[in-house]
């Protein structure tokens, strides 16, 4: 049988196969012996085989099918490790707040990073417009100008009073998006403002992973009305860079992408080099400071400020 996980608790999945029934399976020993390096193996987004146990009414993982693509970070408790957040995205949405909590663009711009790395469109999500006073909307503005510039869509929401919900609700049809962020932000706000009948399935959910299995949280997957999927993912705290060399940073900075080949030497790391086309488009105000100062903190491995 073939599935789609759309749900994690570390030690069983959850496959919901094309008929929309749902098994709770479990992953068979050599998944752990392949070199896989993740912590999780298998992640929510991921297509699988599984042959069902009879007598418990449960599903053996047999073999799992290529991805398309995945988002990853560093696992927190095992510096060496990754952990899969998602796998086969069509786009992932960022939901950034200016105050309660802030999200500094740094951590926007690691997210982003990450997201070009492994070929996932990313937009972004302004949330709590009905917290901004006139100066926080000019912020909002300027934030927005960085990033519209470089060719990532932005979005202003409200998820308490569902202003601009209609605009998010039409990104979503038939894709299946990772909808990621700090806690409190308001994801959960914004998910049961696009699924309204959520707070019974989340209910549902939690019956099913309080079996005394392992209780990390990781992310799960819900269905839409209008076709495709969502994907909520637990807060990021934090957001480690991995798997990518320094030498290929600047490739995952759209604005740095288009100016690299300008560049006098084709090693060029655009530090201190001369004839460096993007410090010279840095000092023409062409690319934003906030953003190569970005660069260089994930260049310097100081890649996990908050």
């Amino acid at each position: 049988m073939q599935g789609l996980i759309t749900k994690s608790t570390g030690s069983w999945y959850q496959a919901q196969t094309p008929d929309g029934q749902r098994y709770d399976c479990r992953i068979k020993g050599k998944f752990r012996i392949k070199g896989i390096t993740t912590t999780n193996p298998i992640a929510v987004g991921d297509v699988v085989d599984f042959e069902l146990e009879p007598e418990q009414g449960t599903g053996v993982i047999t073999n799992l099918h290529p991805r398309k693509n995945y988002i990853i970070r560093k696992s927190i408790n095992l510096s060496k490790q990754a952990q899969i957040i998602a796998a086969n995205l069509d786009q992932a949405l960022l939901v950034v707040t200016l105050a309660s909590p802030r999200t500094s663009l740094g951590f926007i711009d690691r997210f982003l990073v990450t997201a070009e790395a492994y070929d996932i469109p990313a937009k972004l999500i302004f949330n709590k417009l009905d917290l901004f006073s006139d100066e926080g909307l000019e912020i909002l503005q300027a934030y927005k100008a960085i990033y519209e510039d470089i060719g990532y869509p932005c979005y202003e929401v409200s998820a308490l009073e569902g202003t601009n919900i209609d605009a998010v609700q039409a990104l979503l049809k038939d894709n299946i998006t990772l909808i990621s962020g700090h806690s409190g932000v308001g994801k959960s706000s914004l998910i049961n403002r696009l699924l309204p009948d959520l707070d019974l399935r989340t209910h549902q959910i939690s019956e099913w992973s309080d079996k005394g299995m392992h209780t990390t949280t990781f992310a799960e997957m819900f269905e839409l009305p209008q076709g495709g999927f969502i994907i909520d993912t637990p807060g990021i705290r934090e957001l480690g860079i991995i798997d990518i060399e320094k030498q290929e940073l600047s490739h995952f900075f759209p604005e740095m992408r288009e100016r690299m080949h300008d560049c006098r030497f084709n090693n060029c790391r655009h530090i201190n080099e001369p004839g460096c086309a993007v410090l010279e488009a840095l000092e023409n105000e062409d690319i934003a400071p906030s953003r190569y100062e970005s660069y260089l903190s994930i260049y310097n491995g100081n890649d996990t400020r908050s």
